[in-house]
């Protein structure tokens, strides 16, 4: 939240492309090329699929059909289900739309705040190969993610925090092979 504009830093700056954006308006920040799926209230219950994806390209001109169709072709049940209400959806089909919508952006970074948190089992892998599939067309991924195993899979760098410091550092594979870690946050 920090990162986006939402909370103020206690100290220090953020930089994004070279570029201090500490202070800056979320929707600044969206125009710099930045997007933020938050954990709750992701989407818009009383649209349909269509409407809450088109609301994710709301500052663009133009035509964005080609957005869409990138969207759909990442999350093909959303195509099938375009003309559904967002709030009779499940939890996982939520978390696509909400992705969907910041990918309209065409954004370079996308935060992800707890993508998996209560997702049934079969949702959370699907939403995990849709953010391989996401980083792989050269978007920049920043999760918070309490799966903490399933997530340094996938993490070219992480960290792990506890009491709101960084304890420990590295690539995803280094810390899923450290004992401390594995131990204390893993469960080995």
């Amino acid at each position: 939240k920090t990162i986006f504009g939402l909370l103020r830093p206690w100290k220090g700056e953020i930089h994004f492309n070279g570029e201090d954006i500490t202070g800056l308006a979320p929707d600044q920040i969206v125009r710099k090329g930045m997007c933020y799926v938050p954990q709750l209230e992701n989407v818009f219950p009383s649209l349909t699929v269509q409407e809450n994806l088109e609301m994710g390209a709301f500052i663009l001109d133009g035509d964005i059909t080609p957005r869409l169709e990138r969207v759909y072709q990442l999350f093909p049940l959303l195509r099938e289900r375009r003309g559904q209400r967002v709030g009779k959806m499940s939890g996982g089909e939520r978390q696509m739309v909400a992705m969907g919508r910041a990918l309209m952006l065409d954004p370079k970074l996308l935060l992800l705040d707890e993508p998996s948190a209560g997702l049934a089992p079969k949702l959370v892998e699907e939403i995990f190969e849709r953010i391989v599939e996401i980083n792989r067309a050269g978007v920049a991924i920043v999760m918070v993610e309490q799966n903490a195993k399933k997530s340094l899979e996938l993490a070219n760098h992480g960290y792990v925090l506890a009491d709101g410091r960084n304890r420990f550092e590295g690539t995803g594979k280094d810390l899923l092979n450290n004992p401390d870690i594995g131990r204390l946050y893993l469960g080995g």
